[in-house]
């Protein structure tokens, strides 16, 4: 039988309900709690390991420009050619994909990509003091580290496309410097294999394993918050509150929620009378457990759209995007893909010993999440959408979400509103 609860009850701190209990759902829960909130998180797969924690572990604070852009668009016939290459996507979800690629097009028109860059560029300012004052309210210390990251480029003209994006990254701030293919060996021993150009970007960070970073955000929520294995089916807003109904037959009211359940975040929009872009990107990655060769940082190998990252977990390569159905059954010939090409580069990576992953990243056209609230209902916040960036993005989030709740939201955070779907 269906039970309601008014939770937490009167006179009680403001509740805020928060839907996802991945990296950024988690991370608005420990920021709210922090702020003296009542905060219950609902995750739908507890046990599983999301995107946000099977990423590369990069705090890509040099990464402030959109997918869609005219080089990507001008790539993508060949990419597509290519079923495991760098940009792909499953031919039986095409009709379903269509309207999102319609946008993703539009994206790429000049003045759209320099505002996504803008945009993405705000976000990205206060990133890393943002991600130091979440491990503070969540107990975590040791687990990130300044780094770099290194780039590199097969060929002169594919150096030479590369380079005016990180130009424009330039203008909104970005350090990042040509090194010479010696230089770059020097950085990262293990790359032997040939390259033609390389780039260095200091101000990039990593932490020391992903799942362990989501470990501790919720371990920390332990003793602020409730933390709720149930799917949420539906929200609904009342005049006394916003109701929140789950699969085990529970109906809650809070003052607030919160959606951040990545791209499962899209049903529950739609039903609340909402049009959103957002699709799935999977990527896939191998680790390599107890596999440390000499590469001390992140290097992403620009010509096809993956990288490797030295974790505590092992050595993690992977990346690349696959628009595809979020349930559809993994295609682990993309992550055996990125192997054969990482050999190019570093020829002693084993075949055998590692473990494959794939995950959904939860993609906008445009390349912006989705933070703000329902143009109708601003008791309804959403925080969902952050594609690449999900891990880099979290604390950032984590802090507007919390000024969102308390009444506070910041108007350079419009071009991420929900509106530029609607």
């Amino acid at each position: 039988m269906k039970s309601t609860t008014r939770y937490p009850g009167p006179g009680a701190p403001l509740s805020v309900a928060i839907v996802g209990g991945g990296i950024v759902g988690s991370a608005a829960a420990v920021w709210l709690a922090v702020e003296g909130f009542a905060v219950t998180v609902f995750e739908r797969d507890p046990g599983g390991r999301p995107a946000s924690a099977g990423n590369a572990g990069v705090v890509s604070l040099s990464m402030i420009s959109p997918l869609a852009r005219p080089g990507t668009l001008a790539s993508v016939p060949g990419w597509l050619l290519d079923p495991l290459g760098p940009f792909t996507l499953r031919v039986a979800d095409l009709p379903a994909l269509a309207p999102w690629l319609v946008r993703f097009v539009a994206a790429a028109r000049p003045s759209q990509v320099a505002r996504a860059t803008a945009a993405l560029g705000f976000l990205m300012k206060t990133a890393l003091a943002d991600h130091h004052e979440l491990a503070r309210r969540a107990g975590l210390a040791g687990h990130m580290r300044r780094t770099g990251s290194l780039h590199i480029f097969d060929s002169d003209a594919g150096f030479r496309a590369g380079e005016s994006e990180w130009k424009e990254r330039a203008r909104h701030g970005v350090d990042y410097r040509e090194v010479g293919v010696e230089e770059a060996r020097d950085m990262v021993p293990a790359l032997t294999g040939a390259f033609a150009r390389a780039i260095f970007a200091p101000a990039d960070w990593m932490v020391t394993s992903p799942a362990a970073v989501l470990d501790g955000l919720r371990a920390a929520l332990a003793s602020k918050s409730l933390f709720r294995p149930a799917l949420v089916e539906a929200i609904r807003p009342k005049p006394d509150g916003i109701v929140v109904a789950t699969d085990d037959g529970e109906e809650q009211t809070f003052d607030r929620v919160v959606i951040a359940g990545g791209v499962w975040s899209r049903e529950l929009v739609r039903a609340l009378g909402l049009n959103v872009a957002l699709e799935a990107e999977r990527g896939y990655n191998t680790t390599f457990p107890g596999l440390f060769f000499d590469v001390p940082m992140p290097v992403f190998f620009a010509d096809h759209g993956f990288c490797v990252t030295p974790l505590d977990d092992g050595l993690r390569i992977g990346g690349a995007v696959e628009l595809a159905d979020a349930e559809a059954p993994p295609n682990y010939r993309r992550a055996a893909a990125m192997r054969t090409k990482m050999r190019r580069y570093v020829p002693e990576l084993p075949e055998d010993g590692g473990t494959e992953w794939m995950g959904c990243r939860p993609g906008t056209p445009d390349s912006l999440p989705v933070i703000g609230t329902h143009p109708g209902e601003p008791r309804i916040v959403f925080a969902f959408g952050h594609g690449h960036l999900g891990l880099t993005f979290s604390a950032a989030t984590a802090r507007h979400v919390a000024e969102i709740v308390a009444g506070r939201a910041d108007h350079n955070l419009d071009p991420f509103g929900i509106e530029r779907f609607q």
